[in-house]
């Protein structure tokens, strides 16, 4: 292929068949002796604040399981609701390996529904490990009830690609001072194959992720839930470039079209209810490996889902009837002119799951209200694509840009035993994308932000902005070594007002670390900023069927917790002006820096106090690289998950 700005791996949904019963313990078991060498054992980490989970209470081990040959063989597990008293969970998930793997995506599922959605660093041959500690008391109601626990991790082993995933899933129940109103009933928008012993993902577009269900008639309030991520050749979707250019540099090269922008779309009986735009994921094989070993990128461990209000629904699908819930994938087409427009034709594949969290009014009475008013044109599309060429009339160069703007509302007045109340959900989204391939589609620099906002009447308010820059550059002489060099910087700053179905990320902090952390603290809402830089390199030595990556990778991430809002006033030329605002209280920050698989800056700040772990010099994220660790030692195709050498 022409354009190689990312490394294809092969991370399918998988079905299986396992059954163990869960049993009791008192703390997670580690595998470390299924490590090649337990002193050599490379610990992995994503940066996130420190999740709330009390020690030696009560816990539950889900599973102990290693997934080896396991595409299509899932683990299945029995959940039984623990004998204590909870209103808070806690999962604690462990992984270790040795040897060489692609990076794989899991999905952990109670019966159908969806509940952790995590992928895996990319082993070493001594040996890595890591733990990733995830809040889902979101699913409280779940855990008060027997289920089927299936967790898909699928696998391939050959003699190539020997590495192996040792996990162990530990659940902490326990009681949180914080004032919790988790849904009384969670419906999966799923394909339903758990009875089967397999995962309920949809796999887009090859199916329609599409679902029918009744919601119960005194529902008070009802959510909507969105899992995907791109896989195979939507993987790296970002990186796509239009339709009408995919050919632009010749036969031989191939570029994957439909734009570099996706929308994930839900229609409630073909009615749009709202959109999600997804965060661009990097797994631990993309772009050039190096970036990610051992600090592994933002959302990496923990594939984050978006949530839509969809109470303004209730009173078209509470009248005891099923209605369809579907979710799209789409991107765009264009006619070489400008001109553009959604479509579902995208390429293979996006993992998708859906659910609906619904809180239920007392009592049996009919919730009732007017039909939603939905105002949903469609978005702002502006295309741009130009080619320079060299003298003898071949490319040199594409030059590409995409904007696209959107505006989502949806009301409707429902009546509660207090009265009248109108209930909207709305969404003022944007999205520019903008970049140039050269070198016969091999070298490619781009940049992207997705930002918006939604709100909701409930009074929930989610702001975000996803910047991103890639510059990479693919070199392959014939007969020569091949390199692949490469350095980005991306971001994901959140900023959310009260909360829909998942817990405020403040709420599942451990405020518990904070020096002096006054009693029942709390907060409107949270902020978080996350920022990651770096530069790697990747060399295979066709010759000695070897390949070396190296690398350095730094990242900043703060959560603050945003107090009450204050009102000033400002004096205008004309008058004054009262000006609302929010004062933040600095909960947590972290900066770490990695070079070539080692950590060698890492510094914490609890409310104000540092923590100074490991070695005190800087890299800037310009350094030079000087070792070069061995990744692999096939040709860089297989190496890759390019397809044949």
């Amino acid at each position: 292929m022409g354009l190689l700005l990312i490394l294809m791996t092969i991370s399918h949904s998988a079905l299986a068949f396992h059954s163990v019963t869960s049993s009791w313990t008192a703390q997670s078991q580690p595998l470390l002796g299924r490590a090649v060498d337990n002193s050599s054992l490379l610990r992995c980490l994503q940066v996130t604040p420190p999740v709330l989970r009390p020690d030696n209470l009560c816990q539950q081990t889900l599973m102990v399981h290693t997934f080896a040959f396991s595409y299509g063989q899932p683990f299945v597990g029995n959940y039984y609701p623990p004998p204590c008293d909870f209103n808070r969970v806690a999962l604690e998930f462990t992984v270790t390996s040795a040897g060489r793997q692609f990076d794989r995506l899991a999905v952990m599922y109670l019966d159908d529904i969806e509940i952790f959605r995590t992928s895996t660093a990319e082993p070493t041959a001594n040996g890595i490990i890591w733990t990733y500690t995830k809040d889902v008391s979101a699913y409280s109601t779940l855990f008060n009830a027997r289920h089927k626990i299936v967790f898909d991790l699928g696998n391939l082993i050959d003699d190539i690609y020997t590495g192996t995933w040792n996990t162990t899933l530990v659940a902490t129940f326990f009681k949180a001072d914080n004032t919790l109103d988790p849904a009384d009933v969670i419906i999966p928008i799923s394909a339903h194959k758990s009875a089967a012993n397999k995962a309920s993902a949809f796999i887009v577009p090859e199916s329609k992720a599409i679902d029918s269900l009744q919601l119960p008639k005194n529902t008070k309030k009802a959510v909507f839930s969105i899992s995907a991520c791109g896989q195979s050749a939507e993987e790296f979707w970002w990186s796509n470039v239009l339709s009408s250019d995919t050919r632009v540099f010749g036969n031989d090269t191939t570029l994957y079209g439909h734009s570099p922008f996706r929308e994930l779309q839900l229609l409630i009986d073909g009615n749009l209810a709202g959109v999600a735009w997804p965060f661009p994921v990097i797994f631990t094989g993309g772009i050039v490996p190096g970036f990610w070993r051992p600090l592994v990128g933002i959302d990496t461990f923990d594939l984050k889902e978006d949530e839509i209000d969809i109470s303004p629904f209730i009173p078209l699908v509470n009248d005891g009837y099923a209605h369809t819930f579907e979710i799209r994938v789409v991107g765009i087409d264009d006619d070489d002119n400008g001109i553009g427009h959604l479509t579902e034709n995208i390429e293979s594949n996006w993992v998708v799951t859906g659910k609906v969290f619904i809180w239920i009014e007392s009592g049996t009475n009919l919730t009732t209200g007017t039909l939603p008013v939905i105002s949903s044109p469609p978005p702002v599309l502006r295309l741009q694509s130009t080619t320079k060429k060299h003298v003898n009339g071949t490319i040199d160069s594409l030059k590409y840009a995409i904007h696209v703007s959107r505006q989502i509302s949806v009301e409707s007045t429902i009546m509660f035993p207090t009265g009248l109340k109108t209930l909207s959900w709305k969404q003022n989204l944007e999205f520019s994308n903008s970049g140039t391939l050269s070198n016969q589609g091999n070298d490619q620099i781009m940049r992207q932000i997705t930002s918006g906002t939604s709100t909701s009447s409930s009074g929930y308010t989610r702001s975000f902005e996803y910047p991103l820059w890639v510059v990479s550059s693919y070199n392959a002489p014939s007969g020569g070594n091949i390199t692949i060099d490469g350095r980005l910087g991306r971001g994901k700053n959140v900023k959310q007002l009260g909360e829909l179905a998942f817990l405020n990320e403040w709420r599942t902090f451990d405020l518990n670390r904070l020096p002096s952390a006054p009693q029942n603290l709390s907060f409107i809402g949270s902020s978080t900023k996350n920022w990651q830089n770096g530069t790697a390199s990747y060399l295979s030595v066709p010759a000695l069927k070897k390949s070396y990556g190296s690398g350095n990778t730094e990242q900043l991430f703060a959560l603050s917790g945003i107090n009450e809002r204050a009102e000033s006033v400002v004096q205008g030329p004309a008058d004054e002006t009262r000006v609302s605002d929010e004062i933040s209280e600095e909960l947590y920050q972290r900066c770490i820096i990695a070079g070539n698989d080692t950590i060698v800056h890492d510094k914490e700040r609890f409310g104000g106090q540092h923590n100074q772990r490991g070695l005190l010099n800087l890299l800037s994220h310009n350094s030079p690289v000087v070792s070069v660790p061995e990744y692999a030692n096939s040709w860089v195709k297989a190496v890759l998950g390019r397809g044949p050498n």
